[in-house]
């Protein structure tokens, strides 16, 4: 029987911040949506364990967890939990791995995106193989579940090469297995005047710097994207609007194309050492040149792709210098963006992602000795 005749039952467990729905509330969200509805379009039954109002999870099901709940004299945040988080969300979690636990005949393989070391400690215990994707910097209690439950029967994949290397160092082994981007969902757009700027508006991005990019180069900026972090847009992005630069808010992902696709290019200005950077090949599959900082997992998007340049973190001016090249490159030769497309999708295909995650998938299965458990 060959791969493509196989069918898998599969859990997804998603991270327990945002619901996994449009629009996406991040990039990690974004993925892990992808992922399930490419395995599902590729035959295969798949669950996912997420918060209440995600896509694919049945009401009052098992598998369906509780929305974190914020005390009501603090805002929501992108990189804090409320105490709900650890006393309500995380024993739902719990319940949902005991439903798998009770009766791993039903499941072949787990995917796990979770960003609580939960799955990670449970995983020996469950009956069914893990596939642990590592999206962040590394986590000291990741670390230490793994060293406490060992190896068998679960594995880890990085999103970047920079990625791996990081949870190396910190005790963790893994292999590298880049995001990937749905290309029927990211069309060629024709390019226009503005820049363009999408993202979480959180400090960590920084696009109050892309707009000062955009200053430089005397051109309009559209700026997409849900805020994560209310202070920083308030003090440093909202008070910079106006005078050519415009926030539209998030968008769904068929009018973030659009704007993208529309775009004379993307800006990109991590401000941290972001493990992947999804921003890139998604705009690139537009045919819009991408211009970023050379931090984290981004050098290596660059290095594989045809109109995307890297400039030192902060450098504003060469950053401007090298969109205004790219620009002009795109105005001269009309082939330009197409072939900036056809490079990211030899490179960045979310089909290329899913045929090599659903190998892993079944190499864990059939070495596990779960195979009996399969579908034709």
């Amino acid at each position: 029987m060959t791969i493509l005749a196989r069918r898998l039952r599969i859990v997804v467990i998603a991270p327990l911040r945002f619901p996994i729905r449009v629009p996406h509330s991040g990039g990690l969200e974004s993925a892990v949506w992808s992922e399930v509805t490419a395995l599902r379009a590729r035959g295969h039954d798949v669950r996912l364990v997420a918060v209440r109002g995600s896509d694919f999870v049945a009401e009052g099901g098992a598998f369906e967890l509780p929305n974190l709940e914020w005390p009501r004299d603090s805002a929501t945040s992108d990189v804090a939990y409320p105490l709900s988080y650890e006393s309500t969300t995380v024993p739902a979690l719990e319940r949902a791995l005991e439903t798998i636990a009770a009766g791993p005949e039903r499941f072949d393989v787990i995917s796990n995106h979770c960003l609580h070391p939960l799955p990670i400690r449970r995983a020996p215990t469950l009956g069914v193989p893990m596939v642990t994707t590592l999206h962040t910097p590394p986590d000291p209690g990741f670390v230490a579940a793994h060293a406490g439950a060992g190896s068998a029967g679960s594995i880890f994949l990085s999103v970047s090469e920079f990625t791996r290397r990081e949870w190396a160092r910190a005790g963790l082994h893994s292999e590298v297995l880049p995001n990937g981007v749905d290309s029927t969902a990211w069309p060629q757009g024709p390019g226009g005047d503005a820049l363009v700027w999408f993202g979480r508006i959180v400090p960590e991005k920084a696009p109050h710097l892309a707009v000062e990019v955009a200053r430089r180069l005397g051109r309009p900026i559209v700026l997409a994207g849900r805020i994560g972090d209310q202070e920083y847009a308030d003090e440093m992005l909202l008070p910079r609007l106006g005078t050519g630069a415009t926030y539209t808010g998030p968008l769904v992902p068929a009018q973030l194309a659009e704007l993208v696709g529309a775009g004379a290019a993307t800006l990109s200005t991590p401000a941290w050492a972001e493990p992947f950077g999804l921003v890139a090949p998604e705009a690139l599959m537009c045919g819009t040149p991408v211009v970023s900082f050379a931090v984290g997992g981004v050098p290596e998007i660059a290095a594989r792709s045809v109109g995307m340049e890297i400039v030192a973190p902060g450098d504003l001016d060469s950053m401007a210098e090298r969109a205004d090249e790219l620009i002009r490159r795109c105005d001269a030769d009309p082939s330009f963006r197409t072939r900036i497309r056809h490079s990211a999708t030899r490179g960045f295909s979310l089909d290329t992602r899913m045929a090599a995650l659903e190998s892993r998938f079944f190499e864990m299965v059939d070495s596990a000795g779960y195979a009996d458990g399969l579908t034709a």
